[in-house]
């Protein structure tokens, strides 16, 4: 009983302490729990900033100039043909698709550009992209008969394939609107027998099937007088093969959304998600910040504050390895890490981007990095301090992170800095780049010196010596040729990237790259050794 009684006396007493507890006045604000805004608004009266504004607003106009003749498809006698047969252009039939008022996130739109001599190939003869249909992201791909017939030239194998690899990797649905010829006969070298060619379309549709990524085809564009060859009639009535009898294009793209509608599917996303907020200042000066000469130097977190909610950065380790900039962040509400170059990457720096990785795939959190890198430090003295391992561990901590990564090339992209930036190699989600922004092994004239300072060594031996003017004339073609290929529509052609993009877009593209990304889950980052 007394000890009974004593227990009785020990819990009033504890849950008087409770009482009080619960009855104290708030705890205090402190100025570190409201994240702190960055950005600073620019001298816009400057010559620099109306410089590079003026630059940059010229390569952006020039962009949209070109991306509006390439959503025209074919040429008009191909397009005015196709509407006489009773079909719905490519594009129209996407807009019928989505639902009203929302937005298309399209990829690589300049996919065959001048890829093929004086042969056209339009955004690589199919348009892909992720649209919102009955209020489920999906990955659409549609062909477009008015470019070569629809047929599958090398590109455009290589863009479906991309296209498939985005629906698999975010765990898409995937819609085809089919209108196509088939394999480009003349290159079916290029298209048919290899892995990666067009069977591996087929394939993957296999694979998606068996991990539960539902896909919905509408064979639109369908004529009578193909009935023999294998029609509507045939494959509703006697094989089977289809599902649903479309009257028209239109009524195929009503089936397509019910199709979706039906298929249950409930986004679940694992992260906390905040209201959005929108940056504190225009997206538009980042035109006058950047401008187009990779050569001048900006701060990145001037663009970070462009382009996060309410301009809040919440930097990360900010007075170690300050060329490279990560912090948290949110875009459209949603959490981000951002590791963004403010200059070359030294030990420290990539340490510290190491560190950074970690932890966002501890947590969980997407990261976007904002390429403008020319590499890592090099000479005996870094190379004697531990660039090489160092810079190793930056390299497979983003191999190894499973948190979806985006990656937006703002700059410069230049040999090792490419991969520990998450370049294509390492499999970022998505990678867009800015028209002004330039990718290659080293720089140009980087390269015209290290093969004259060759050639001149060569000449040495055998005792002689190389002219002022021969180097020039070494040098220029070199110069000229990685400035072509280094360009963002040269990349884009080609799909090293998933689109150019106006850098003001850059907030929006990212919002929907996240939104899309966290359709699927996010599996275990399991790192491999690091070398200490």
């Amino acid at each position: 009983m007394l000890l009974g009684s004593r227990r009785l006396l020990r819990s009033r007493r504890l849950l008087g302490l409770w009482q009080l507890l619960s009855s104290a006045p708030p705890a205090r604000g402190y100025r570190g729990e409201v994240v702190a805004a960055v950005g600073s608004p620019p001298d816009a009266g400057s010559a620099l900033y109306q410089e590079n504004y003026e630059r940059m607003k010229a390569l952006v106009t020039e962009l949209q100039q070109q991306a509006e003749k390439i959503r025209l498809g074919g040429g008009e006698k191909a397009r005015k043909l196709h509407t006489s047969r009773g079909k719905l252009l490519p594009r129209e039939r996407i807009d019928r698709l989505i639902d009203p008022g929302s937005p298309f996130l399209e990829f690589s739109q300049f996919a065959g550009y001048q890829l093929y001599g004086n042969e056209e190939v339009p955004a690589g003869g199919i348009i892909t992209g992720i649209g919102r249909v009955s209020g489920v992201e999906c990955l659409i791909v549609a062909n477009d008969a008015t470019v070569k017939g629809g047929t599958y030239y090398p590109i455009t194998v290589k863009k479906h394939l991309r296209a498939q690899e985005i629906a698999m990797q975010n765990h898409l649905p995937c819609l085809y609107l089919v209108d196509s010829g088939g394999a480009n006969l003349p290159r079916q070298a290029e298209v048919f027998p290899d892995r990666d060619h067009f069977g591996r379309i087929f394939y993957n549709q296999a694979v998606m099937s068996s991990q539960g990524i539902p896909q919905v085809k509408a064979a639109t564009g369908e004529e009578v007088s193909a009935e023999d060859l294998g029609g509507a009639d045939l494959h509703c009535r006697k094989s089977g093969v289809t599902d649903h009898y479309a009257l028209d294009d239109s009524h195929a793209l009503h089936l397509a959304r019910k199709a979706v509608r039906n298929l249950n599917l409930q986004k679940k996303v694992d992260v906390t998600i905040e209201p959005s907020e929108e940056p504190l200042f225009p997206a538009d000066e980042i035109y006058g910040i950047v401008g187009d000469q990779l050569k001048r130097n900006f701060d990145v977190k001037e663009v970070i504050a462009r382009i996060v909610d309410g301009s809040k950065f919440d930097e990360f380790k900010a007075l170690y390895g300050d060329t490279l900039i990560t912090g948290f962040a949110r875009i459209f509400g949603y959490p981000v890490g951002i590791i963004g170059n403010n200059g070359v990457l030294f030990s420290e720096s990539a340490k510290k981007g190491t560190h950074f990785i970690q932890l966002c795939c501890q947590r969980n959190i997407p990261i976007v990095f904002l390429q403008n890198i020319t590499g890592f430090m090099v000479g005996r003295e870094y190379e004697a301090e531990g660039i090489a391992k160092d810079g190793a561990k930056m390299v497979t901590a983003v191999a190894c992170a499973h948190v979806p990564k985006i990656t937006v090339i703002i700059g410069g992209s230049y040999g090792a800095g490419n991969y520990g930036m998450c370049g294509r190699a390492y499999s970022p989600r998505f990678l867009y780049v800015w028209p002004n922004a330039r990718i290659s092994v080293m720089g140009g004239e980087q390269a015209a010196t290290v093969l004259a300072t060759i050639a001149k060594d060569q000449k040495a031996r055998e005792g002689k010596q190389l002219s002022e003017a021969e180097a020039a004339a070494l040098k220029e073609p070199i110069i000229r040729r990685f400035e072509e290929e280094g360009n963002p529509y040269y990349s884009s052609a080609r799909l090293w990237d998933d689109g150019i993009i106006d850098p003001a877009d850059t907030r929006l593209v990212l919002g929907l790259s996240l939104s899309a990304a966290l359709n699927a889950p996010t599996k275990k980052t399991e790192f491999g050794v690091f070398r200490m």
